[in-house]
């Protein structure tokens, strides 16, 4: 529920958010086609593979991966999300950089060193456990709340993963104001290659070793949700240029999602 969550806050509420802000200071925006094009290709594969095909497979009863399809699934996600790091950072660094002639070509930093990437490499898994180990202490915390606040349980998983991406939205959504919508672009979908690339082998990995059952797929009402947030995404990002309009759209669907949520 929570990695369901994160997907919908990013590609509604975050890019939403970001699109209408930009487009309300700066009437039309402008984007890398070709980075955004090869984010959301990604993405679509990772939430397939992770979310939706577990409904279907017969190896295992309910939503839920056979270990030896759990593992396929792990490793597939660190291989695309591993890909997708080198090509945005390294091979093909340029599809990421700002579209927009008004801005300057070096506006990212320069590539970084081997040494650094590695480094920041491990600084991510260390960040990515701290940050399991918070939404699990605060999961108890905000569990009581929803309960004390007689609103579904599913309630939880929005607020494990918006606390979580807090920091992320808030640099997108600068971002966005300030007519960098590449930048935005670039912090809001990376955080949801990472979600499903860092967070679905490290719960894998746990649920191998524990022996815990690990429900991924999601229900018929989730599974509309999401292909309807995966093809306006690709529709809203489809020529390089966004408005207000893709913002408005993106937020209705977010709040829809919301609403359907605490009124299931």
């Amino acid at each position: 529920d929570t990695v369901f969550a994160a997907i919908m806050i990013i590609l509604n509420g975050i890019v939403g958010l970001c699109l209408l802000a930009g487009g309300v200071q700066h009437g039309e925006q402008r984007f890398s086609l070709r980075g955004a094009s090869a984010a959301l290709n990604v993405l679509t594969a990772m939430v397939v593979l992770s979310l939706l095909l577990p409904n279907y497979v017969s190896s295992a009863p309910g939503p839920t991966y056979a270990p030896s399809q759990l593992i396929f699934v792990a490793l597939v996600s660190v291989i695309l999300y591993g890909t997708f790091v080198m090509v945005q950072t390294v091979r093909h660094r340029e599809y990421f950089l700002p579209a927009d002639e008004d801005l300057p070509a070096d506006a990212h930093a320069e590539p970084p060193t081997d040494a650094a990437a590695w480094a920041a490499l491990g600084m991510l898994l260390v960040a990515l456990v701290g940050v399991v180990l918070l939404a699990k202490g605060l999961s108890g915390i905000v569990e009581a709340a929803i309960l004390g606040a007689g609103l579904p349980l599913a309630i939880v998983g929005v607020v494990i993963a918006a606390l979580v991406l807090a920091p992320e939205s808030l640099a997108a959504y600068r971002a966005a104001k300030r007519n960098r919508l590449q930048t935005s672009l670039n912090l809001a979908l990376g955080s949801a290659l990472a979600t499903i690339g860092l967070t679905i082998p490290a719960v894998a990995i746990v649920s191998l070793m524990l022996g815990l059952p690990l429900a991924l797929g999601i229900g018929a009402k989730e599974m509309i949700l999401l292909v309807l947030s995966l093809f306006t995404i690709t529709l809203t990002l489809g020529n390089g240029r966004t408005t207000v309009l893709g913002g408005a759209v993106h937020l209705v669907i977010f709040a829809a999602y919301l609403f359907v949520t605490v009124v299931p």
